[in-house]
């Protein structure tokens, strides 16, 4: 039984911090340059408690976890972070385009304090491995400032769309509380939910159901983790106490706007690569339709055509490839679908039912792996492989000569990602990528008992 209840939030005041000075992206997206913008945003910019800068000079009493404790207590006692009066839910929406489209949605979820189980409860489920160094690095910020700023992303399956229907008449009754537009033109929007009658239906509306991490595994186990040490220290479970949850955005998938995208695979270093060789050892498995050029002048035209070939093929089980090959072979970008009758249980013979179903472990599995030696641990080290989210990118890689060959992915279905998760696996790592991501600082949550 999932346990959803109302906090108090301590949030930016636009008055002396405008949103899109002090808001930023989660800590894993932040790379150096965006950390440089945010410190130079604003004075008090998340940024020096979300992801600060670390020093040559930093030592146990001063360091980049105790500068986020003093920068937070700062900004709460100079009412730049101020604690709202009521317990309450968060009614929040994105409007965005899917990058590299012209299509525009709206996502609509809420943020709430949601009780921390552990996996075996069957209540909360992951769907992806996590790393040990990112949550050593959370773990060690939580205890400092013992404030949550960034969202842990839940999703949820509800038909009827109760919780839906609520958030809608919050929106229609009411200005947002928080509006801002961040840098990649993505409009967030907060609405304040305190009636006792909207967050009781709320809570039994969430109650039955079974919720998904779609983002923020490693946020997840820390907050879990931070929980057994105050467990410990205190010598008992004390239901009310606020490290007992953690919090959390809930989206339905049921309702509209929710985007996943595809992250791509490119390949380098390999000692010897040989597309030729490769396409054999593909043959049995994989049809290969072709998009040839033979200059740069051909080019575009072909690779507009190979992506929308690999998009149309979606339920086919396609995998778009682009390689790099000798002066005088043949251009062309592949679309390699799947020939109809293969036996996955052959191809993929070290994976589950379940995991066969997905493009990504059919080329980790069928492809990267059998066909190139690119191990599971090679993989882990990124060695042989990097990412890109933009299929531009990945394809631009090889022509620059930086990359052997790019593989490109359709996105992998919300659907696919629950059945995963419920089923008690887990999906490859950078298999999905939700898009876009949940502003930190837009809501912050105290574990501190005195503040909760």
């Amino acid at each position: 039984m999932a346990k959803v209840v109302p906090f108090r939030a301590f949030r930016y005041n636009p008055r002396h911090a405008p949103f899109e000075q002090v808001l930023t992206q989660p800590y894993d997206k932040i790379s150096p340059a965006m950390q440089d913008k945010y410190y130079a945003a604003h004075p008090h910019n998340l940024i020096t408690v979300e992801k600060g800068r670390v020093h040559p000079t930093d030592a146990p009493g001063n360091n980049v976890y105790t500068r986020a404790a003093a920068a937070i207590q700062e900004c709460i006692r100079s009412g730049v972070v101020a604690q709202d009066p009521m317990a309450s839910f968060y009614g929040y929406t994105q409007e965005y385009t899917v990058p590299g489209t012209n299509e525009r949605y709206t996502r609509r979820g809420f943020i709430g304090a949601g009780q921390l189980e552990e996996y075996s409860a069957g209540v909360i489920y992951r769907h992806e491995h996590t790393l040990s160094g990112p949550k050593a690095d959370r773990l060690e910020l939580l205890r400092h400032t013992q404030m949550a700023t960034g969202q842990l992303f839940l999703i949820y399956s509800d038909a009827q769309r109760r919780v839906d229907a609520i958030l809608n008449e919050a929106e229609k009754s009411a200005a947002p509380a928080t509006e801002m537009t961040d840098e990649y033109g993505v409009i967030h929007r907060l609405w304040v939910i305190s009636d006792a009658e909207p967050v009781k239906a709320i809570q039994e509306a969430m109650a039955e159901q079974k919720l998904v991490i779609a983002d923020g595994h490693h946020r997840y186990e820390t907050a879990l983790n931070y929980r057994n040490e105050r467990r410990a220290q205190a010598g008992r479970t004390i239901a009310d106490a606020p490290y007992e949850r953690a919090m959390m955005t809930f989206i339905n998938t049921q309702g509209a706007g929710l985007t996943i995208l595809p992250t791509h695979r490119v390949v380098a270093k390999l000692r010897e690569f040989n597309w030729s060789e490769l396409r054999r050892h593909l043959e049995p498995w994989f049809t290969a339709e072709s998009s040839e050029f033979g200059d740069e002048s051909t080019k575009q035209k072909a690779r507009e055509e190979f992506l929308r070939k690999l998009s149309a093929a979606r339920r086919k089980r396609a995998l778009g490839v682009y390689p790099a090959v000798a002066a005088k072979e043949k251009r062309a970008f592949y679309v390699l679908t799947l020939r109809e009758g293969v036996d996955l249980s052959r191809l993929l013979h070290n994976v589950s039912p379940l995991q066969r179903e997905l493009d990504v472990v059919l080329l980790h599995e069928g492809i990267l792996e059998p066909g190139l030696g690119i191990t599971p641990q090679s993989v882990k080290a990124e060695a042989n492989l990097s990412y890109e989210r933009e299929a531009g990118a990945a394809l631009d890689a090889v022509d620059s000569g930086a990359a052997q060959i790019a593989f490109l992915l359709n996105p992998c279905d919300v659907e696919e990602v629950v059945k995963i998760a419920t089923s008690g696996e887990v999906m490859p790592q950078k298999s999905t990528d939700f898009y876009p991501k949940l502003m930190s600082g837009i809501t912050m949550y105290s574990v501190d008992p005195e503040r909760a």
